[in-house]
């Protein structure tokens, strides 16, 4: 199969040319004839979200039943995905990080983002403090025992924390540093420990002050991580998100933190067992009013980065390259020969058109034909 564009996201940038898929992986790329040509937007790689509690209407921790949902996150541009649990007990967290060990049809499962217990109570967002653990070796074996862990997201601060961080970037999970009360230079100690992220930025974590950075300024400024980044229009100020992506260009990494109310209609919903009511044009919000997750699609966050003055080969690279060098992936995320052929047809809107994962069309059914 050969799909032509008018722009193509490649190593060199945004180019007109044609992309050569055989076996489900990009082959080469340049300006052979086509056999499907796409008339406007961008073919870009799959999109790839790094925090996913749940979509169109199934929660992964509490579900039992991932495929609706999996099978149609392609139609938002994720062709693959980190199904995400908030703070739960130890053992329903084993329980679900063995039940992602089940393969499914549609969004690649690169793994689990495991979002808790080790959390701080002070920034305990919309999780359950009363969960609250400190990262004992105990508790992390337990958790990398199924072995379907790829990110885990804690609190620096917490007892243990920076021997658990070196434990889990020792056996390949990205550590990520999240609902958070640590002052900088702890951030400082967990990226030296091995931790390369900070989850949500500015949600649930100290914020910047001129004279104590906190955890988004040094997230910020410390290249050794980069920054997740809710771009829904409510978690963070457009003026301040603009701010974060100006300070750390290549380290933003788009994320929905989207919950089950994503793709659904206004009610109410669960997030971890506990009840979030959706409003009509709102996120997610507890009963107090506090932010449960989100309900967007990361190819709208695409749509909003470039809104707010980013190129469109940054803003899609914050949902591709970024997250999938994050993960180690060197084979996602980017158009190039030898990487995996899962790619999204993004139109002028980067509303997602079309979706291949290994070649293979998942969404939309593209007529143009060269």
């Amino acid at each position: 199969m050969v799909i032509a564009a008018p722009q193509v996201l490649t190593v060199d940038g945004l180019v007109p040319a044609s992309v050569v898929v055989e076996d489900g992986r990009v082959v080469s790329v340049g300006a052979e004839r086509a056999d499907l040509v796409l008339p406007d937007g961008i073919l870009a790689p799959g999109l790839i979200d790094l925090q996913v509690n749940g979509f169109f209407g199934v929660d992964f921790a509490e579900s039992d039943d991932w495929g609706d949902a999996v099978r149609r996150l392609p139609e938002t541009g994720v062709t693959s995905f980190l199904p995400t649990f908030v703070t739960a007990t130890i053992e329903a967290l084993v329980d679900g990080l063995r039940r992602a060990a089940v393969p499914l049809d549609g969004a690649r499962v690169l793994g689990v983002h495991v979002e808790g217990p080790f959390l701080a109570e002070a920034r305990r967002g919309a999780h359950d403090a009363s969960l609250f653990r400190d990262p004992t070796p105990e508790r992390v074996d337990a958790l990398l025992e199924p072995g379907t862990m790829a990110l885990l997201t804690l609190a620096p601060e917490r007892a243990g924390a920076l021997e658990a961080i070196e434990r889990l970037a020792d056996a390949g999970v990205l550590v990520s540093c999240g609902h958070t009360d640590a002052t900088a230079d702890v951030v400082s100690a967990a990226a030296g420990a091995g931790a390369r992220m900070i989850t949500h930025l500015f949600n649930a974590q100290r914020g910047i002050h001129h004279r104590e950075p906190g955890v988004a300024g040094w997230g910020l400024a410390d290249p050794r991580l980069s920054c997740g980044l809710i771009l829904d229009g409510h978690h963070v100020a457009d003026a301040v998100a603009r701010i974060a992506l100006a300070a750390a260009p290549g380290r933003i990494c788009l994320v929905t933190d989207s919950i089950a109310a994503a793709g659904m209609p206004a009610g109410m919903y669960e997030l971890g067992g506990a009840p979030v009511i959706v409003r009509d044009g709102q996120p997610p919000r507890r009963a107090d009013g506090t932010l449960a997750g989100a309900n967007l699609r990361l190819d709208d966050a695409v749509g909003r980065a470039v809104a707010l003055g980013l190129s469109p080969a940054a803003a899609i690279e914050a949902a591709t390259r970024v997250p999938a060098d994050l993960l180690g992936r060197a084979d996602l995320g980017r158009i190039e020969p030898g990487a995996v052929a899962d790619l999204v047809w993004l139109g002028p809107d980067f509303r997602t058109r079309a979706a291949w994962i290994g070649g293979e069309l998942v969404h939309g059914a593209p007529e143009v034909v060269a």
